[in-house]
């Protein structure tokens, strides 16, 4: 199975459709498309706890985010402000690949 080409992008606006945080919106911070993941702001936050270091004398318990798999999140689209699927569509005469939103066909990069 290869690694495929995910169709959220970085800085994209979406929503968590499953799990503990279901209905919450957050930016996508980092894409990690080997684990096909994706960290998003303020949403899925874990506790590390870390023992006392030269950089961090006072130690003590960490919240950060966690990745999350991308088949639980969906695009918001800027122009509808709506949760919506993705489609991928030739522009132009350069027949470069541009991300549609199938709701209000505007395109989104």
């Amino acid at each position: 199975m290869g690694i495929l080409k995910p169709k959220l992008h970085k800085n994209d606006i979406v929503t968590v459709i499953t799990g503990k945080d279901r209905g919450k919106s957050g930016k996508i911070l980092k894409i990690i498309p080997k684990k096909g993941a994706a960290v998003v702001e303020k949403i899925n936050f874990i506790k590390r706890h870390s023992r006392p270091t030269q950089k961090m004398p006072q130690g003590g318990i960490l919240e950060k985010e966690a990745p999350l798999p991308l088949s639980k999140l969906k695009l918001i689209c800027n122009k509808c402000s709506e949760v919506t699927t993705v489609k991928f569509q030739a522009s132009g005469q350069s027949g470069d690949f541009v991300r549609i939103c199938k709701k209000c066909k505007e395109m989104l990069d």
